[in-house]
């Protein structure tokens, strides 16, 4: 339980260190059960998200063990990419807040998860088919999210648990579906074009990251631009 909560302070969960530490504690001290409860709703959004794009495929047949990695490789990655935005924002370096909450954070969260596509799984020899990219993808994005959100969850409790699951949750699970499709189409397209594909894999969901975290930075009225853009984004996919 103190590892947990040193975690939580050390990356500087937003507004955590606004809260006072006997919210947590309390948490901590609810015993297995509470902390078991927190695990499930934390992971559940993830899950099934994972299961509704693996079976929608009925004939794939994609290594549960390559894809399960994949999810490691992604919750990992969360560790590394809070740690830059606490150092980038105990240093102060941009003054400006939509350029920390919508240009940079979108970025950086992008970026690496498409490096460690590009790097690890592009080559890979399980990757046999274009949808495999969109699982592969889908991956990722979604172990990136889980483990995002179980911090996340410890910090507000679970009373943010369904808005968590609607909107950032879902919303990684399709970037990665994007990501995904251009890199599946990437890898078996002619040589000329692969290039091209690639870097268009790293564009598209980085622009639906950044419209989607401009639209939250909207006060007020996000909500009304929120929801229509969900309903695309789901019925682009």
């Amino acid at each position: 339980m103190t590892t947990i909560f040193f975690i939580l302070r050390f990356l500087h969960i937003d507004s955590f260190i606004n809260r006072d530490n006997n919210d947590i504690i309390n948490l901590l001290k609810g015993g297995e059960r509470n902390l078991i409860i927190l695990l499930s709703v934390a992971i559940a959004p993830g899950l099934a998200l994972f299961s509704y794009f693996y079976l929608r495929n009925q004939i794939s047949s994609e290594p549960s063990k390559s894809l399960f990695h994949t999810f490691i490789y992604g919750a990992i990655l969360t560790f590394p990419i809070l740690f830059i935005q606490h150092v980038f924002e105990f240093e102060d370096i941009f003054q400006s807040s939509f350029i920390t909450n919508v240009l940079f954070t979108s970025t950086l969260e992008e970026f690496f998860k498409w490096l460690i596509l590009v790097m690890i799984i592009y080559q890979h020899i399980d990757f046999e088919d274009p949808y495999d990219g969109i699982l592969y993808g889908v991956s990722v994005s979604l172990g990136f999210a889980t483990v995002e959100n179980i911090l996340y969850l410890f910090t507000f409790g679970l009373d943010t648990a369904f808005l968590r699951a609607l909107l950032p949750v879902s919303s990684h699970a399709i970037f990665g579906v994007v990501m995904g499709y251009y890199l599946g189409r990437a890898k078996f397209a002619v040589s000329n074009s692969s290039k091209p594909l690639l870097f268009i894999a790293l564009l598209a969901p980085l622009s639906l990251h950044m419209i989607y975290n401009g639209i939250l930075a909207i006060e007020g009225i996000w909500l009304y631009f929120m929801i229509p853009f969900m309903l695309f984004l789901w019925c682009y996919v």
